[in-house]
């Protein structure tokens, strides 16, 4: 997502089920249907049976819950869904969710270069940007997309990537998909935990520490927490990152029918690199003194600061009636206050040496309340079965922010100083945002002999109040939408699943809108979404390896266009994203891990004729990760991969449309049991990764605007290797 220097609407998304999250996270051991079987596993009958399991291992690879908010076997699903579990983002020892995303069809990373901008986990989905869900709950932006949350990947157990609008069961979100993360919380072992240090380059130093277990000697009380100090320096000079994050958490219940899990979170971040990047010629475009090297920095280091502290609480409370019905509701609150300064490059130069600056500075503070409720039963209609759910969810935020904006000395790209004297920006924006969210769902999953008819309908009601501080002026927005999914599977017993679906979504969106120049002017309606995907799914009976293929067409329609020297908005735009998917998926499957992925994707905008900026035309990407079961190397796992990225489109600059050029990387990761070295060292192992194997120079992302004379680019992330040893019980 591109944050804009210039404040934009807050895009909300409505709260996700609690089963997308970590307090459903019971398990049970993977049961595919075997060819030939009289009695296939349905999704009815494994719901049930993981209702009652306990929680210990985490869920399999081949369930997801993002798509239905319900424990619905993948080859059952009919929408494509990326899962990432917590083993595959521990062998490639994932430092942020962009990297956790890189092997995923779809999926444009890296938007701010992937070495540095890592203080937002910024990719575009199927070339629109991805809201971010946490253990089944939105993370809210602020209205300026500054003060945002960001999740520490070392408390995830897994990612879900959903693919297509998702608004019939989540309400406000992207056309593109939503990203769901689930939490750690207490499994039902007596006790266990892990603790693991890592070094590396650039000044790498990580401690994570994973505890947990019983407060009572019956498991009726659990408890885990997990937390970790980290810092690295960036790529460019001058720039780094710390931070401190604690999660505790409690569960009571048990293994009993009413659970009530307690979550919490503090995270502090008391530097988070820069935001800046390099100027379009001197990196993607030679200029006439040649290429900006990999390490320049545009910024000024006396002056850089981003401090962002972060607390939250989360509750989760399910209760189980009988074997058919169950009721589960959760809720967070969240805190969330920023400070960010910066000198950045204007993205031209003034001489042919000399880049152009400005600085800019933003204090923010959010308060963010959600929740979510719902009702799941199964029932039966004749031969039909029916797994029935339907909720409530609520979400609010109060947000304030003081901005301030403002001319910065010109740098000499040769000779750089950082120490030059900035002045104080002038004040530029002061706003109070309050916005309040509701929203009722229902969902109906049909099940008749293999056949899975699927579908959701929601009502949504936003209402947002702005006030300018400055200009003594409010804004206000009360939209209301209906949103809608239709689908149907067919679940052939040899492992084949054909299947189509249609779904909507739709997006407030902030602006004045004018037909008739500036007679009648009113605020803009929400953007709308719809798709149209179909595919193949295919299981290999008794096995995890999961094939999926799937075409699909997204239209986006009432996007605001501005409307030339008025100020105004027409609700004319239509952006159009068409592609096709082909992932690979199994975990393990003969002691290999396995992740391979292809997508091509054409994003268009109407309103330009131009593609969608910062879209790409696609990616593919493989990795495999094998660990040697007998011999002399027992317990060695060694693997790699490889990342392509084909081209993507980045703007019109000064000399015509702008094409960051296709590349591909590769990575690499070994791991290694220490017990088979010697019995004494039980529980110990290292291991070691490499980003970018052969240190490729490339350009991840350009943002160019010619029209505003701003020109940007973002190199990609260096060779970046870390090493690490881990004690676990």
């Amino acid at each position: 997502m591109h944050r804009s220097r210039i404040l934009y609407a807050i895009p909300l998304s409505l709260v996700m089920s609690g089963e997308v999250f970590a307090a459903d996270q019971t398990t049970t051991a993977e049961q595919p249907q075997r060819s030939g079987s009289k009695k296939p596993v349905t999704t009815e009958t494994q719901a049930k049976t993981v209702e009652k399991l306990k929680v210990h291992a985490r869920r399999a690879s081949t369930l997801a819950s993002s798509a239905t908010k319900s424990d619905t076997p993948l080859i059952e699903t009919a929408q494509s869904v990326t899962v990432i579990t917590r083993n595959e983002m521990d062998i490639r020892n994932v430092l942020n969710l962009n990297q956790a995303v890189r092997y995923t069809a779809g999926i444009t990373p890296d938007l701010r270069g992937g070495g540095v901008g890592s203080r937002y986990d910024q990719f575009a989905l199927r070339g629109f940007s991805a809201p971010t869900f946490l253990d089944g709950l939105k993370l809210q932006d602020s209205p300026t997309g500054y003060a945002v949350a960001q999740t520490d990947t070392s408390r995830l157990d897994r990612v879900e990537i959903l693919k297509g609008p998702a608004s019939a069961l989540y309400g406000q979100s992207s056309p593109g998909g939503l990203v769901a993360l689930s939490s750690k919380i207490a499994t039902d072992q007596r006790s266990y935990g892990s603790v693991n240090a890592t070094g590396g380059m650039f000044d790498l130093y990580r401690v994570d520490a994973d505890v947990g277990g019983y407060v009572t000697d019956n498991g009726f009380v659990r408890y885990r927490v997990n937390g970790t100090v980290n810092g690295q320096h960036s790529q460019l000079s001058r720039t780094g990152s710390r931070r401190f994050s604690i999660s505790p958490s409690f569960t009571f219940g048990g293994d009993g029918p009413t659970t009530l899990t307690i979550l919490g979170n503090y995270q502090y971040d008391p530097e988070n690199g820069t935001y800046g990047g390099v100027p379009l010629v001197g990196s993607l475009k030679r200029a006439s003194f040649g290429y900006l090297p990999r390490n320049f920095y545009d910024g000024d280091s006396s002056f850089e600061k981003y401090n962002r502290r972060h607390g939250a609480i989360t509750y989760i409370f399910n209760h189980r009636f009988n074997n058919d019905w169950s009721f589960s509701t959760r809720g967070r609150y969240d805190d969330i206050k920023t400070q960010y300064r910066s000198v950045y490059d204007s993205g031209y130069y003034v001489s042919d040496d000399t880049l152009a600056r400005s600085a800019i500075a933003t204090n923010e503070h959010t308060h963010n309340l959600t929740f979510d409720s719902q009702f799941k039963g199964h029932v039966r209609t004749g031969p039909l079965r029916h797994s029935m759910m339907f909720g409530f969810d609520y979400m609010q935020q109060s947000a304030s922010e003081v901005g301030y904006y403002g001319s910065a000395p010109d740098l000499n790209v040769f000779h750089p100083n950082y120490q030059m004297a900035i002045p104080t920006p002038s004040p530029w924006v002061n706003y109070n945002t309050d916005s309040h969210q509701a929203g009722i769902y229902g969902q109906d999953e049909i099940h008749w002999r293999r056949l899975i008819l699927t579908g959701s309908i929601r009502n949504d009601w936003y209402r947002s109040h702005q006030t300018d501080n400055m200009y003594n002026t409010t804004t206000n927005q009360s939209p209301s939408q209906i949103t809608w999914r239709a689908s149907g599977l067919y679940h052939f017993d040899f492992g084949l699943s054909p299947y189509i679906s249609y779904s909507t979504s739709f997006q407030p969106q902030s602006g004045s809108v004018s037909t008739d120049g500036g007679k009648t002017v009113r605020q803009a309606n929400p953007s709308l979404g719809k798709q149209l995907e179909g595919g193949l799914k295919y299981q290999l009976p008794g096995t995890s390896l999961l094939l999926t293929a799937a075409g699909f067409h997204i239209e986006q329609t009432n996007v605001l266009v501005g409307v030339g020297n008025t100020g105004y908005s027409a609700e004319s735009g239509l952006v159009h994203s068409d592609g096709f998917e082909f992932e690979a998926h199994a975990e393990p499957f003969h002691n290999l891990v396995l992740t391979a992925a292809v997508s091509i994707q054409k994003v268009h905008d109407d309103s330009t004729g131009k593609p969608l900026i910062q879209s790409g035309k696609g990616n593919a990407s493989l990795f495999a990760f094998y660990t040697m079961p007998s011999g002399p190397a027992k317990g060695l796992g060694f693997g790699g991969g490889m990342r392509y990225s084909n081209k993507s489109y980045g703007g019109e600059a000064s000399y015509g449309s702008v094409w960051v050029p296709q590349y591909a990387v590769f990575d690499a990761s070994v791991r290694y049991d220490l017990f088979n070295l010697s019995h004494s060292l039980r529980g110990w192992n290292v291991g070691a990764s490499v980003r970018n194997l052969f240190d490729k120079n490339f350009v991840a992302n350009c943002l160019s605007y010619a029209s505003y004379g701003q020109e940007y680019c973002y190199y990609g992330e260096r060779r970046n290797a870390q090493a690490n040893i881990g004690f676990s019980w």
